[in-house]
């Protein structure tokens, strides 16, 4: 009928929006906004997320992080976040150390890193190793009966030295300075990261060095002792001095004598246990059996 279809064909104004919903439960409805409104939502939004973007920039430029807990994985992740350019930066600023800059302050700020201490002592391991199988390898080269045999034991050794040192002598420390912190207030902190990056990479210049140890002359090795202990013992004390220069002049003083004693013990044991030059001269032991033999010789039966 065309009647019907022109009245099918009709508009309707429904004034109640709620009331068509509710009589229609799977009618599908589209709403039009307000464009205005619309945009100015886009721009609110916009704005937070901006305002968000501004807090994370603002949050890394000032060298702050959101601290994780430390038992979780996120915590130590941050700890070697660094890139090459900073890990560069820092060990050429712990081979060459400059009067009156911290390294901490300088290079560190609040944003120690593992990655850097971490590999340096593992070269060092190494380097100690290798170059002590080679040293001894040259000292017995032309003897008699020799053949080589490479001692795996001194990566062994060398890892439990250095480690060590890396990781006790620091802890040690930052106990004492946290507990003298506690009695005099002016006195500069450090957390134990900070404490135990400076001593991983004041331990660089050591690898360079034991590398020319490999060369069997007293002189040269104890040359390039004393060089690198006067840089990395530099940059220790530079580091370290604002801590306790405020103390008392004798706990300061033990304090630095303490820091440089077991800094040369590190140097001179490693020295003495891998590169020691000190063997018995072939003519020696030729001489031993034939005197035995002629004593015996002698003795009547």
């Amino acid at each position: 009928n065309p009647e019907t279809f022109k009245k099918l064909l009709l508009f309707q104004e429904f004034e109640d929006e709620q009331g068509f919903t509710d009589n229609n439960q799977g009618a599908t409805t589209v709403t039009i906004d307000d464009p205005i409104k619309s945009r100015k939502q886009r721009k609110a939004t916009g704005t937070a997320f901006e305002e968000e973007d501004n807090d994370d920039k603002t949050e890394l430029l000032s060298g702050q992080r959101k601290s994780a807990p430390f038992w979780t994985f996120e915590y130590y992740q941050t700890l070697f976040d660094v890139d090459s350019h900073q890990v560069k930066n820092r060990i050429i600023g712990s081979i060459l150390p400059w009067p009156g800059k911290n390294f901490v302050e300088v290079y560190l700020r609040s944003n120690p890193d593992l990655y850097g201490p971490f590999w340096i002592c593992a070269t060092l391991v190494f380097a100690i190793a290798v170059s002590g199988n080679i040293s001894s390898f040259l000292v017995h080269q032309g003897q008699p009966n020799f053949r080589y045999v490479p001692d795996f034991s001194k990566v062994t050794m060398a890892a439990t030295a250095i480690y060590s040192y890396a990781w006790l002598v620091p802890l040690a420390l930052w106990g004492f300075l946290t507990w003298r912190n506690t009695k005099i207030t002016s006195l500069v902190s450090y957390s134990f990261l900070q404490i135990v990056c400076v001593y991983g990479y004041s331990l660089s210049i050591y690898i360079p060095a034991v590398i020319l140890w490999i060369i069997p002359n007293e002189g040269l090795r104890w040359c390039s002792i004393v060089v690198a202990l006067c840089l990395s013992g530099s940059v220790l004390v530079l580091t370290f001095w604002p801590a306790i220069r405020d103390d008392k002049p004798r706990i300061t003083i033990a304090i630095i004598s303490t820091i440089m004693i077991l800094h040369v013990l590190l140097a001179v044991g490693c020295k003495a246990c891998f590169f020691s030059t000190y063997e018995m001269h072939p003519s020696k032991a030729h001489n031993e059996p034939s005197t035995a033999t002629n004593t015996s010789s002698t003795n009547p039966k």
